[in-house]
């Protein structure tokens, strides 16, 4: 794979992975309730515990995006420029 594939590669998996984590985010904030009801069915699980869960892993999701795409990317484009 040359190294422009590589970089739109990796520029649309930055934009899809942003996306499902906006998608969370909204669905989140937008059906809580819903949400939190689906959860206590499987998990016994305090509002405040619901909310970390979430919250964690909306932040572990962005770390891996930020660490899997968008450094590589931003690599790839600083070299691009020297090479």
């Amino acid at each position: 794979m040359d190294r422009d594939a590589l970089c739109r590669f990796l520029l649309w998996s930055l934009a899809f992975n942003y996306a499902v984590l906006l998608a969370w985010f909204l669905a989140f904030v937008s059906a809580r309730g819903a949400l939190r009801r689906l959860h206590g069915r499987w998990f016994t699980l305090t509002d405040a515990a619901f909310d970390t869960v979430h919250y964690a892993g909306m932040a572990a999701y962005k770390i891996g995006i930020l660490l899997f795409n968008l450094a590589p990317l931003a690599a790839l484009w600083l070299a691009r420029g020297s090479g």
